[in-house]
């Protein structure tokens, strides 16, 4: 029998029968991916993290959760297991939906969250596009005491995109709108993003990371 773990309130279930799937991608951006398994196309939505690390990949492993709500079935997908952990943390929060956990992970590199709510960041965590204080705080009254400490952090880097930048900032305007933000909010926070760092040659992930930042 499939495990299922059901939220009290929300109707929400999480199913773990579909826990990893691997097979070729078809088509990647920074909040969904395309990957066809046996013939069969499956899109899982995905973390801006996940993304960064595969980007470059033809095929590759997805760990998953399929959540059922409302008769609707969604997949997730997580690169890493870190990941996918910290997404069931966030999640396992009232008032975190899985479309916030995305956007913090989309926001943030696993270590630098978790970094974040150990020394009660409230500054950094609340500057993430969508993340009110109240949900802030409440990530780290209930997480902060059931991470273990971390020894150093880990950061990511990557080399600019090959795409021209007026593409670039369409994109990312399509992943900011998909992670919950308005179409015109997220083209001021790209544009701001570029005035910000007007000589930075900004990666897509980047870019998109850096203006859910914006103020």
């Amino acid at each position: 029998m499939p495990q299922t773990l059901e939220k009290a309130g929300e109707g929400r279930k999480i199913h773990a029968m579909i826990a990893q799937l691997t097979g070729k991608i078809l088509e990647k951006d920074p909040t969904q991916l395309i990957l066809e398994v046996g013939g069969v196309g499956y899109a899982l939505h995905i973390s801006l993290h996940t993304f960064d690390q595969i980007k470059t990949l033809d095929t590759c492993t997805i760990l998953t959760i399929l959540q059922v709500k409302n008769d609707t079935c969604v997949l997730y997908g997580f690169y890493t297991l870190e990941e996918k952990e910290w997404w069931l943390r966030l999640t396992s929060i009232t008032s975190i939906g899985a479309k916030t956990a995305l956007t913090l992970l989309s926001s943030l590199h696993p270590n630098a969250l978790h970094q974040a709510i150990l020394t009660k960041d409230e500054k950094l965590l609340s500057s993430i596009k969508g993340i009110g204080i109240k949900a802030v705080r409440r990530i780290i009254v209930e997480l902060s005491d059931k991470v273990a400490p971390l020894n150093g952090g880990a950061q990511l880097t990557g080399a600019p995109d090959a795409y021209p930048q007026n593409q670039i900032d369409a994109d990312a305007a399509m992943a900011l709108v998909r992670l919950g933000l308005t179409q015109k909010n997220a083209e001021k926070a790209v544009a701001t993003t570029r005035v910000t760092y007007p000589n930075n040659p900004l990666t897509l992930e980047e870019l998109v990371r850096k203006a859910l930042q914006t103020s």
